[in-house]
């Protein structure tokens, strides 16, 4: 049975004093022996950022990719070994920006994985543009009169996309957090997990305080996660900042559709090459 410190790096995190992505990281590592997984049962892939970093701060298997790009990596990854468990994790600038698309129809496939956004709400690896969840009107390096565009909503979107789990939580509060993250992996099918993640060196606006002032968690509540309604008013209400568990829906994942040719993971099917054949390519390729 593993434990938390199993999934430590000796690598350390280079991330500001006070980052919410510090929040996250603690999460994760205290979320793994719960599910439970040892640390050789589980990918995660990222993008570009401060928070794509992540994968080089924990002891599973990893890889770093290309801004915008983990989705498509780690969906490649879980249909040819569909054995592991699989995490993506990046930003607001890396998923909801360059990397919207592929959000998009990972959310549709409802590939069994899970996403963990931490959205801090401004480019901080680029030292402070607007990101597309930065707020209407606020003031960034790169919209210094203020931001002319409304921010995107990141649980009405995923619901529309017919994500079949969608949460929300603040890096802060880990209990919460935890608990989250244990049932989006859980879940079969795709997971988004969008995290309030403080940016403490170029956000003064969406703060540690701000968040901890603001935040209410509607599972407490007795919020109806069947309810896609429910689940709309409450991502869009205006009177408080929901988190928790939104929408959660039971339908086929991607892999029961191909059942046939992903019964086997690939990585374990023949090619149907000589051993000379294969040496040739790997020649070529290695």
């Amino acid at each position: 049975m593993s434990e938390a410190k199993d999934f430590n790096h000796t690598t350390a995190p280079d991330w500001c004093p006070g980052c919410g992505d510090f929040g996250l990281l603690a999460g994760l590592k205290k979320a793994l022996p719960g599910i439970p997984l040892e640390p050789h049962q589980l990918m995660v892939v990222s993008g570009i950022g401060c928070s794509s970093n992540l994968p080089g701060f924990v002891n599973t298997y990893g890889m770093h990719t290309l801004h915008g790009r983990a989705l498509p990596i780690a969906q490649g990854f879980k249909l040819a070994n569909h054995k592991m468990t699989v995490l993506a994790v990046g930003g607001d600038g890396d998923g909801y920006g360059i990397g919207m698309g592929h959000l998009v129809h990972a959310m549709r496939r409802n590939i069994d994985m899970t996403y963990l956004i931490m959205n801090n709400s401004i480019y901080g690896l680029t030292t402070g543009q607007t990101s597309p969840t930065s707020g209407f009107k606020m003031k960034t390096k790169s919209t210094p009169f203020g931001n002319p565009e409304v921010p995107i909503n990141p649980l009405t979107l995923a619901m529309g996309a017919g994500c079949s789990f969608v949460a929300r939580a603040y890096t802060g509060h880990v209990t919460q957090l935890v608990e989250i993250i244990q049932k989006a992996i859980r879940h079969q099918g795709f997971s988004l997990v969008d995290t309030f993640s403080p940016c403490v060196t170029f956000n003064k606006v969406n703060t540690h305080q701000f968040y901890k002032d603001h935040c209410k968690d509607i599972n407490q509540e007795g919020h109806d996660t069947s309810d896609i309604y429910a689940a709309f008013r409450q991502a869009t209400c205006e009177q408080y900042i929901a988190t928790g568990i939104f929408y959660e829906s039971e339908r086929p994942c991607y892999e029961s559709a191909e059942e046939e040719t992903l019964r086997e993971p690939l990585v374990n099917h023949k090619l149907g090459l000589s051993e000379a054949q294969q040496a040739e390519l790997m020649a070529e390729f290695v």
